[in-house]
């Protein structure tokens, strides 16, 4: 016979003590007598900023800047001060019913029974497996994550010389990585016209680090036995290659939500964004569970996804309060140049989404954008932005650009015009 597994029978758990996941434990601990706790796999809580050791976070959440660490050790500060319980190396392993948790830790197997989840998991870089780039399987190839791991978690070691593969804002939190530990990034290389990242990183980053970037450009073949030696880059316009030597390479961007729990409880999933599909509400396809931060759309600011959070904190809150069931959705589609739209589906009474935007992702850049709303075949709404739509960061657009979209209708188009 098995043992019977130990009970947790918390307010709300929690899966990801991220930005997210912190702030919608501080939120909701405040308002349920700390009725709240936090799962999460990794040894420390605070996601991917306790080990970005550089400036800018905090900004729209806490309306103060500080560096990733202390961002991540205030808001688990927060969330223990509010009286959450935040349990670090806890894996949910599975789910036993509609909202129970089955989790593995050091300290044994044990079951969580919430009455409400909010899932918070966040996301992840594709390693190198999932990119598909030829060549050998040399040492010196990281992700961002794993190459902030080891500098200022670790305080190990890498290369002499680095390339370095996105120009996102996250690939110059990996140059900045990459010289606190004493290597020079001699090159880095997108496939875009342009830079993903805001001038803001790019242009210092080009002068003052004097990083050359590569737009238009690929890594088409890895080089090296046992340690790296050398990249072969490809010219998109005009198929030339050629060899840039480096004993380390850096894979940024292109991320995906962490999403495992997710798929194993069996909601409703997105294929555009790959993470589980959500109202304004933040409600997935299971009554009584959440998601919030980048687990819904890989990926945007730290901040960004503590405000997530909160607003999934609210939603709870109004869940546990009796709220009544939701009524039939209708979805919201991005059509191109947009490869996906969060939140995904709109339904009567609902509030509005985290900060009054619908957050979109495109394949190009538009950097006078006239975003149109169409449903039914007919166009609703045409307003141009004052801010481009770029590859590589979200793009946002106001929630009342969706004002005259009829409930009962058809599924809601967002694109951009082209004449």
């Amino acid at each position: 016979m098995t043992a019977a597994r130990h009970v947790l029978t918390p307010t709300v758990a929690i899966v990801g003590a991220g930005p997210a996941g912190l702030t919608a434990a501080a939120t909701l601990a405040r308002r349920l007598g700390g009725d709240v706790l936090v799962l999460d796999r990794e040894q420390a809580a605070g996601g991917i900023p306790r080990h970005s050791d550089h400036t800018g976070y905090g900004l729209r959440d806490l309306h103060r800047v500080m560096t990733g660490p202390t961002y991540a050790q205030h808001l688990a500060a927060e969330a223990t001060a509010a009286g959450a319980t935040i349990r670090t190396r806890a894996t949910v392993t599975g789910w036993s019913g509609t909202r129970s948790l089955e989790v593995t830790s050091p300290q044994g197997l044990f079951r969580v029974e919430p009455r409400a989840i909010v899932l918070a998991t966040g996301a992840r870089e594709r390693p190198r497996p999932a990119r598909f780039i030829p060549g050998t399987r040399p040492s010196g190839i990281y992700t961002t994550g794993h190459l902030q791991n080891l500098v200022h978690l670790q305080h190990r070691s890498v290369g002499n010389r680095a390339v370095v593969v996105g120009a996102e804002p996250v690939s110059w939190s990996a140059v900045l990585t990459l010289r606190k530990a004493g290597c020079r990034t001699v090159l880095m290389t997108t496939g875009h016209a342009s830079p993903e990242s805001y001038a803001a990183f790019h242009l210092p980053g080009r002068l003052l680090l004097r990083v050359p970037v590569a737009t238009r450009t690929r890594v088409t073949r890895i080089i090296g036995q046992r340690r790296l030696e050398a990249v072969e880059i490809e010219d998109l316009a005009t198929g030339r290659r050629r060899t840039v030597a480096c004993d380390t390479l850096i894979l940024t961007g292109d991320w995906i939500p962490d999403h495992e729990v997710a798929r194993t409880a069996g909601l409703d999933m997105d294929p555009a964004t790959r993470g589980p599909l959500v109202d304004t509400a933040l409600r997935t396809s299971r009554p009584g569970v959440f998601a919030a931060g980048n687990l819904l759309h890989a990926v945007d600011t730290a901040d960004i996804a503590a405000l997530g959070g909160r607003h999934a904190a609210h939603q709870v809150l109004a869940w546990l309060d009796g709220e009544s069931t939701p009524q039939p959705a209708v979805p919201i589609i991005a059509d191109a140049p947009f490869r996906w739209v969060a939140p995904g589906l709109l339904r009567v009474g609902a509030p509005a989404p985290p900060r009054h935007r619908l957050l979109l992702w495109s394949d190009e850049l538009v950097r006078l954008p006239r975003v149109t709303v169409h449903q039914n075949g007919r166009e609703l709404t045409r307003r141009t932005l004052p801010w481009p739509a770029s590859p590589g960061r979200v793009f946002r657009v106001p929630w009342s650009m969706l004002s005259t979209v009829d409930h009962e209708g058809g599924p809601v188009h967002l694109g951009i015009a082209r004449t």
